[in-house]
């Protein structure tokens, strides 16, 4: 008979971590995060906006502004990689001093015609519209916009193609 007789490393110290609790701590949290986490983030609900396209109305007192890269090799198609750029007021090609002119005098006119700043409205404020042409670069559309707003307009859009079928122009 194999028996082992004595005391022989009964009194030593155990050099071994019983990780059974540990594992069993892990998995409760586990199972706990699993529960609470979808609670978590469904916290805050939000609607957010409907991408709407809605017909463009334009208003006689509103201005029109498109915008193209500027024909700089002469060929009468526009450069998509020339930094220059033709506005055009309306038809009327424009530079951006006349700009900046054209658009002060379209609010000092309309300062006149409604009696004083005391009687603009939201109504009444003219807007501005941007078409900018798919080559055109940024800071192009992005120095008619300061002009414009240094100029006094504070509503300024963007006129784009209608999504393919729909048959309207529009803005967004």
């Amino acid at each position: 008979m194999a028996m082992s007789a004595g005391n022989k490393g009964e009194d030593a110290p155990m050099s071994e971590i019983n990780t059974t609790p540990l594992v069993d701590i892990m998995l409760v949290l586990l199972i706990i995060f699993l529960i609470t986490v979808p609670v978590v983030l469904e916290t805050v609900n939000l609607k957010l906006p409907d991408v709407v396209f809605e017909p463009t109305t334009t208003k006689p007192e509103n201005v029109l502004l498109s915008i193209r890269s500027a024909d700089t090799d002469g060929d009468g198609e526009p450069n998509a990689d020339s930094s220059a750029c033709e506005v055009y007021w309306g038809q009327t090609p424009v530079d951006s001093r006349q700009l900046l002119e054209r658009g002060q005098k379209k609010l000092e006119q309309l300062l006149e015609d409604i009696g004083g700043p005391q009687n603009i409205t939201e109504e009444n404020f003219p807007e501005v519209h941007i078409r900018g042409d798919v080559n055109t670069p940024y800071q192009c559309i992005g120095g008619v916009i300061y002009t414009m707003q240094y100029a006094g307009f504070q509503k300024i859009g963007f006129i784009s193609e209608p999504a393919p079928g729909s048959g309207t122009v529009g803005r967004l």
